[in-house]
């Protein structure tokens, strides 16, 4: 890992590993929340539990999380996770009901806690361009 990478890295990393170690041990309320929301714009996921489901995501962040915080992992990779993982988050943003203002892209009071993943995307392209950078400059 580069010495610039580690601002964005670290903080996200740490956010991102603590949700889904949250979401490890999570309840079944939360479970159905989270499995209801996704399902209503991803319906692959109607195929799984809740639980199933938030096990999933739990996974899903842990996995993420890990691979931002580990300085060996080149940041294309780490970027390519992030970027990945926050679009899908992103997605749920643009298309479900409610999380933002008719007509707008700014989000409603429901929505902020989705919206503030654009900056996880924003990190990860970031470190997607910073590793495509270094490529373009070596050769």
């Amino acid at each position: 890992m580069k010495l610039r990478q580690a601002p964005p890295r670290a903080p996200t990393g740490v956010f991102v590993l603590h949700s889904g170690l949250q979401k490890w041990k999570g309840d079944d309320a939360s479970a159905e929340m989270l499995h209801g929301m996704a399902c209503g714009v991803y319906p692959v996921f109607k195929k799984l539990t809740p639980q199933q489901f938030q096990r999933l995501l739990a996974c899903g962040e842990i996995t993420t999380g890990s691979l931002l915080l580990m300085p060996f992992v080149p940041a294309a990779l780490a970027g390519a996770a992030l970027t990945g993982f926050s679009a899908a988050l992103l997605g749920l943003y643009a298309r479900t009901p409610g999380m933002r203002q008719p007509g707008s892209v700014w989000p409603t009071q429901d929505g902020i806690a989705l919206a503030k993943d654009s900056w996880m995307f924003g990190v990860g392209l970031g470190l997607l361009a910073d590793a495509a950078g270094e490529r373009c400059c070596r050769g």
